[in-house]
């Protein structure tokens, strides 16, 4: 069983900056590909941001490319969301997911263990 804590969510302006962490229970950290997601009002969850077990393999998004940055520390059993040039259209709950797998996902029905999720609101 794994647990998956997301925080840094909040409450920023369009153009500022976020870091998102989520922090996971247990001693295999580094055997999960990680991924994370995000849920907007009235849409289906969608794919953001996945990493390798390992962190040398990333992929992101077309729509968050170039503004988000994954990252994993597997001493601290930690992922990251660097968040820059926030939009408004990237309001949403925050969600990161751990696939056994150890490789990358994209699709969510893959992903085993998901976090509570957390808050992202931009103002424009």
């Amino acid at each position: 069983q794994v647990q998956l804590v997301e925080t840094g969510g909040g409450l920023v302006q369009a153009g500022g900056s976020l870091t998102l962490s989520c922090a996971a229970s247990g001693r295999t950290f580094s055997s999960y590909a990680m991924g994370w997601f995000r849920q907007g009002p009235g849409k289906e969850r969608e794919f953001v941001a996945a990493i390798h077990r390992n962190g040398g393999i990333t992929l992101h998004a077309t729509s968050v490319k170039g503004r988000f940055t994954i990252s994993r520390d597997n001493a601290k059993n930690t992922v990251y969301l660097q968040m820059n040039s926030l939009k408004p259209e990237d309001t949403a709950v925050y969600y990161c997911a751990a696939v056994l797998s150890g490789s990358i996902r994209y699709n969510r029905e893959e992903y085993d263990y998901w976090g509570q999720g957390t808050q992202v609101t931009v103002s424009a």
